[in-house]
């Protein structure tokens, strides 16, 4: 699936990112705060679009990483398939910026956290070379696992061009439910939901596959239909332990199962010494001279 050479469009962004003066990769910009803003005189770099092979019967999907969200939806839903980067604002939000901001979506509790469906990338360094790890199947992936390690750097460690994705079938069905259930004991009482949101007093949940399936799942549930998940506050986000959510107090939803929660007010990063510091050798190993993306931090949760 991967072609011996790189693309005329791999190559003209090694040659746009160079190997001098400081650069920000630019996508959709949906998430642009998060990290913080680069810092002032960082060049703009952006990365063309398009989806460039699509095995159906293999479920990978090879895309440039400006392709929206949307792009990629449309182009696999066809054959009745998804990957689910279910971020806001598709038809702005781009594959490569959604991967390096590394935030997952709603769903995650069902289809796991994003970097789990990233099997290849390809990235320019700071030093402007092109840089390709992994492939289409899991058993060619060998040495370190650049792929994750690119999901939630925000351009820090490279500038993503390229990347194969693991697609999914499209759920027969999909539907929301709210009520005042326990989440938690909704949790234990469910088969596999896709979603179980909770702001302290109502729980929201997403059911996904089979309609019969769908069916008997929203009756142990006693839930009523609802037309979707409430709103997220977008002051601020913490990642927590899944059994400390039930200790959340004040304005905030959570994902039960998860531990991430959306609160309405930003909230200090965290982080530890060791990991503080591995981050740094880290970053100083792949952009020595700091022109990637510099003012920026990343591995937020």
């Amino acid at each position: 699936m991967l072609p011996r050479e790189f693309s005329r469009d791999l190559l003209g962004l090694a040659e746009e990112v160079g190997t001098e003066d400081p650069v920000t990769p630019l996508g959709g910009s949906t998430q642009w705060e998060v990290g913080g803003l680069p810092g002032p005189g960082a060049r703009e770099v952006r990365v063309a679009s398009g989806i460039l092979e699509y095995e159906p019967a293999e479920m990978t999907v090879r895309c440039l990483a400006g392709t929206t969200l949307a792009e990629l939806a449309d182009g696999v839903g066809e054959a009745g398939q998804m990957v689910p980067l279910d971020l806001p604002q598709p038809q702005k939000a781009t594959v490569g910026g959604v991967l390096a901001v590394g935030r997952s979506g709603i769903r995650r509790l069902h289809y796991g956290p994003i970097r789990d469906h990233v099997l290849g990338v390809t990235f320019v360094d700071a030093a402007g070379e092109l840089i390709r790890s992994g492939g289409p199947t899991v058993k060619n992936v060998s040495g370190f696992d650049l792929c994750r390690l690119m999901v939630g750097s925000l351009g820090t460690l490279g500038v993503i061009g390229e990347v194969i994705l693991r697609c999914m079938p499209l759920p027969s069905l999909s539907a929301w439910y709210c009520g005042s259930a326990d989440p938690f004991e909704l949790r234990s009482r469910l088969f596999s939901p896709s979603s179980i949101l909770w702001d302290g007093s109502t729980t929201w949940l997403c059911l996904e596959g089979h309609p019969a399936d769908v069916e008997a799942q929203a009756r142990l549930s006693g839930l009523r239909p609802c037309e979707g998940p409430p709103p997220l506050p977008q002051g601020g986000r913490a990642s927590l332990r899944p059994s400390d959510l039930k200790t959340l107090t004040g304005e905030f939803v959570a994902e039960v199962g998860v531990g991430v929660v959306h609160l309405s007010e930003a909230v200090p990063r965290l982080t530890d010494e060791r990991t503080l510091a591995l981050q740094k050798q880290i970053k100083q190993s792949f952009d020595p001279a700091g022109r990637l993306n510099p003012g920026r931090t990343a591995w937020l949760p």
